[in-house]
């Protein structure tokens, strides 16, 4: 579906499909799906055209709650923090951009990030609508991201991420495994964990498959090349936990670390190194290295 309202300053609109329930009216559901937006907010935003339904339709502090609506309006986040790295493109042409993320950076908004997104400043600096991310990493992860800058070709690069033709290559730094015969292939089958942001390895059918190569020893550590076949969330740093050699800096596994505040000091060692395919528009073979260097 396409948004009715614009994007601005980088910043498309959210967007929240209605269900079923006992609301009277959309303030009312709002107020209690987002406690932390009092009603004034909501009405100042109404006020301003900044809450519309599919249709374009403005909505305001009266309109009816309608099963089914999907209403679209503008996040606005109070004292957002700045993220101090910067991101770097390395390609653009009119069909793609990459770039390079730092640690850090969200690729999307979402939560606490709205404007501090790879996304949102990317769409700033090129003064483009047009931009969407094909794939995505992790906030903690830097490294290279591939975005689509043209909606009639996007289909032939998100096909290629679908269809494994996109070769990945990750470094991280992590303790050194002395007793470990490597190169090692990890596999293992990932589902959902508690809190909802974690994942962990259960029995059953693999779905998650990573090659794990170590490039050098730097004394207690070692930095690891890792090479992963699926692409299932926190893949990576999921296995190196499991084989006892987490990632250094790694606040999710194997243990959850309690910690509200980012320590810019230390980033998670995990690094999207390269990507690289065969261009499906042009036959060119195109391959992309990110700057960084854990």
């Amino acid at each position: 579906m396409n948004a009715p309202l614009p994007i601005v300053e980088g910043v498309g609109p959210s967007s929240q499909w209605l269900p079923v329930g006992p609301w009277k009216t959309v303030i009312d559901f709002f107020k209690e799906q987002y406690p932390y937006v009092d009603a004034e907010t909501w009405t100042a935003r109404m006020a301003k055209g900044q809450v519309v339904d599919e249709t374009g339709r403005r909505v305001d502090s009266e309109s009816a709650y309608r099963v089914g609506a999907c209403i679209f309006y503008y996040r606005e986040l109070e004292n957002e923090k700045a993220i101090p790295f910067a991101e770097h493109v390395l390609y653009e042409d009119e069909h793609i951009l990459v770039a390079d993320k730092p640690h850090f950076l969200p690729v999307i908004p979402s939560g606490r990030f709205l404007h501090e997104t790879l996304l949102v400043r990317l769409r700033k600096q090129r003064k483009t609508e047009a931009l969407v991310p094909i794939h995505r990493l992790d906030r903690e992860t830097a490294g290279v991201v591939l975005f689509s800058l043209n909606l009639k070709t996007r289909g032939h690069y998100t096909s290629l991420f679908r269809n494994r033709k996109v070769r990945k290559v990750y470094e991280a730094v992590a303790p050194t495994l002395e007793d470990s015969r490597f190169p090692t292939t990890r596999r293992s089958r990932i589902v959902r964990g508690e809190p909802f942001f974690r994942m962990k390895e259960v029995a059953g059918e693999a779905n998650s498959e990573t090659h794990i190569n170590p490039l050098s020893k730097l004394g207690r550590f070692s930095l690891y090349q890792l090479v992963p076949v699926t692409g299932r969330k926190h893949q990576l740093r999921l296995h190196l936990a499991a084989l006892g050699i987490p990632v250094i800096n790694d606040k999710l596994y194997p243990a959850l670390t309690s910690s509200c505040d980012d320590d810019f000091s230390n980033p998670l060692k995990l690094l999207a190194k390269s990507i690289s395919f065969l261009d499906p528009l042009t036959g060119r073979q195109h391959y992309f290295e990110s700057g960084t260097r854990l």
